[in-house]
C-alpha cells in the first residue's frame, strides 16, 4: 500500500509538471507580452511620456516573469552602491562610467539601448523558455525566515525568532526579520492552528487584480470592510479592519503607523464581509454535490428497482430534458421562476453572501445537472448488477426484493458512484462559470476565462496549476475512498503484476 501511494503521487507530480509545463511553452511562445497591456488603463495614460510608458512596461514584464530590467540607476547601483561618487558620476548622462558599464552588461547578453527622450540606459534580457519554466517551480514554496528581509533602510533590524501574544492575549510563534510577524497562530476559524512559515507562491496578477499576489486574489476576503476596535501595540484603540496575523514587513512606514505599529510590520490585510472566491465557489459547490446526492441516489435506486415503470419513465425525461436544454436557457428560466414567484435575489450582490437567500438558486441551479447525472448512472450500476449471478443466488435463498436491493446490490453498485465523490468536491474549486456568470457571484466560476480574455497569463498559469493538481489528487483520493468501502479492493501488487 504505501509504495503504490509513493508511485502514484510521484506519478501525479510528473502529470501536473507536463500539464503546467505546456501550458507555459504555449502562453509564452505563442502570445505576444505586449497583449498583457490589453485592458491595461495606465498605460495609456501616460503614451505622451514615451520615458515613463517604456520604464511602465518594462517593469510589468520583469513582474510577470519576461525578463531582467535594469534602469540606469540600477547599473549603477549594482556597480558602485549608492553612496560613493563614482555612483553619482555613472548617472551623469554618457558619462565615463555608464558607458563602460553598458559595455559589460553587453557582453552578459543584456540588450542595452536608451531611453526615447532623456537619453538614460536601460538593459533588459530576456528568459528563456527554460528559465521562465524554473523560475517558477523553484519559486513556488517559499519559506520565512529571519533573514528574509533585507532593508538597507535598517541595519539594525533583529533577526529572531520568539514565543509571544497576539493582540487579543493568545500565544503565538512570532518572528523579526522574516516577511511575516506572526508564523504560527490561533483563532477561532477551523482549523484553528494557522501558520505563515511555507506559503505558496504562484506569481502576480496583472490587470484587473494588478500586482496582487494570485494566492492572495483567491483566498484574501471580499467586499466592504469589516471594523471593530482594537488596542495596537503602542497602547491606541481605534475602530480598524486590519487582520493582525496578516502583517508583513513594510520598509517605508505612513505617517499614521507609528500610532499603531512598534516596529516595520504595517503592512495588514483588512477584514472583509465576503468570504474569498476560493471559498464561495467551494462552499456553492459542496452544498450543491450534498443535495443532488441526497435526491439522485434514492431516485436513481427507485428508478432501477421500477425499470420501465412510471417512475423510470418520468426519471428518463428528466434525465433527457437536462441533457437536451442548454444550461444556459433552464438556469435563466430557473432563476426567473425563483425570483418571481419566491422573491429571492436574482443577482448575488443584491444581498451579499452573508445573506442565505443568495445561496438558493446558485446552488440548485448546480444541483439540476448534477442530479440528472447521478440518477443516470445510479439506474445503470443498480441495473447492471441486478443481472448478476449473486442476485440470481440470493432470489433463490428466498430473499425479498427490498433486501437484495439494499443489502447486495447497493452496495456493489455504489462503488463507481462513491470514487467520483472526491473529484467532484474538489472540482467545485473551480466554480462553475455559466451558473456563477448568471448570477453574478464573486466566485472563480470566472476567473480562468476571464483571465484568458485580459491575456492575464501569469493567472492562467496558476489556476492551471491549481485546477491539475486537485484534478489528479481527487483521482488518487477517489481510489483510496473505494478501498475502505469495500475491503475486498486493493491497491497492493498481486502476485501477476497487476493491480487489483
Amino acid at each position: 500500500m504505501k509504495r503504490y501511494i509513493l508511485i502514484r503521487t510521484l506519478r501525479s507530480l510528473f502529470s501536473i509538471f507536463c500539464v503546467v509545463t505546456l501550458a507555459m511553452i504555449l502562453i509564452y511562445t505563442q502570445i505576444d507580452r505586449n497583449r498583457v497591456f490589453k485592458e491595461d488603463s495606465t498605460l495609456s495614460k501616460i503614451k505622451s511620456q514615451p520615458d515613463a510608458a517604456l520604464n511602465y512596461r518594462y517593469t510589468a514584464w520583469e513582474q510577470l516573469g519576461y525578463l531582467d530590467y535594469l534602469t540606469q540607476s540600477d547599473m549603477c547601483a549594482a556597480e558602485y552602491g549608492t553612496e560613493s561618487d563614482e555612483f553619482r558620476s555613472c548617472l551623469v548622462k554618457d558619462s565615463t562610467e555608464i558607458v563602460a558599464l553598458a559595455e559589460q552588461y553587453r557582453e552578459k547578453g543584456y540588450t542595452v539601448e536608451k531611453t526615447p527622450k532623456e537619453g538614460n540606459y536601460y538593459a533588459s534580457r530576456d528568459y528563456t523558455i527554460v528559465e521562465r519554466i524554473i523560475n517558477f517551480y523553484s519559486g513556488m514554496i517559499e519559506i520565512d525566515n529571519p533573514y528574509r528581509v533585507q532593508d538597507p533602510s535598517n541595519p539594525d533590524l533583529e533577526r529572531k525568532i520568539y514565543f509571544g501574544t497576539d493582540l487579543s492575549g493568545k500565544p503565538a510563534l512570532k518572528c523579526s526579520g522574516c516577511e511575516h510577524k506572526y508564523l504560527i497562530y490561533f483563532d477561532s476559524k477551523f482549523p484553528f492552528i494557522h501558520q505563515n512559515i511555507i506559503n505558496i507562491n504562484l506569481g502576480v496578477s496583472y490587470v484587473p487584480y494588478k500586482n496582487q499576489p494570485i494566492v492572495d486574489v483567491i483566498t484574501n476576503r471580499q467586499g466592504s470592510t469589516v471594523k471593530e476596535e482594537i488596542t495596537f501595540e503602542t497602547g491606541q484603540t481605534a475602530s480598524s479592519a486590519i487582520l493582525e496575523h496578516t502583517c508583513t514587513y513594510k520598509p517605508t512606514l505612513d505617517s499614521l503607523d507609528p500610532n499603531k505599529f512598534v516596529d516595520h510590520y504595517a503592512n495588514c490585510t483588512n477584514n472583509m464581509a465576503e468570504d474569498s472566491m476560493m471559498a464561495i465557489s467551494f462552499k456553492m459547490g459542496i452544498l450543491s454535490i450534498f443535495f443532488a446526492y441526497l435526491i439522485a441516489l434514492p431516485v436513481g435506486i427507485l428508478m432501477a428497482r421500477k425499470k420501465g415503470k412510471l417512475a423510470d419513465k418520468l426519471g428518463m425525461a428528466y434525465i433527457v430534458f437536462i441533457i437536451a436544454v442548454p444550461s444556459l436557457a433552464y438556469i435563466s428560466l430557473f432563476r426567473f421562476l425563483g425570483n418571481s414567484l419566491f422573491g429571492l435575489p436574482g443577482k448575488w450582490p443584491e444581498m451579499g453572501g452573508s445573506a442565505w437567500q443568495s445561496w438558493v438558486l446558485p446552488v440548485f441551479s448546480l444541483t439540476l445537472p448534477s442530479i440528472s447525472g447521478l440518477m443516470m448512472w445510479t439506474r445503470r450500476y443498480m441495473v447492471d448488477q441486478s443481472t448478476a449471478d449473486y442476485v440470481k443466488f440470493a432470489k433463490a435463498k428466498g430473499l425479498s426484493e427490498g433486501e437484495i436491493f439494499t443489502k447486495h446490490i447497493l452496495k456493489n453498485a455504489i462503488i463507481p458512484i462513491a470514487h467520483g465523490i472526491p473529484g467532484n468536491i474538489v472540482g467545485t474549486i473551480s466554480g462553475a462559470v455559466i451558473t456563477e456568470s448568471i448570477y453574478a457571484v464573486s466566485g472563480m466560476g470566472k476567473l480562468l476565462p476571464d483571465s484568458i480574455k485580459a491575456f492575464n497569463n501569469q493567472m492562467v498559469i496558476a489556476l492551471t496549476f491549481l485546477f491539475t493538481f486537485l484534478s489528479i489528487f481527487s483521482l488518487f483520493a477517489g481510489d483510496l475512498l473505494v478501498t475502505a468501502i469495500d475491503p475486498r479492493i486493493s491497491l497492493v501488487n498481486n502476485a501477476k503484476g497487476g493491480r487489483k
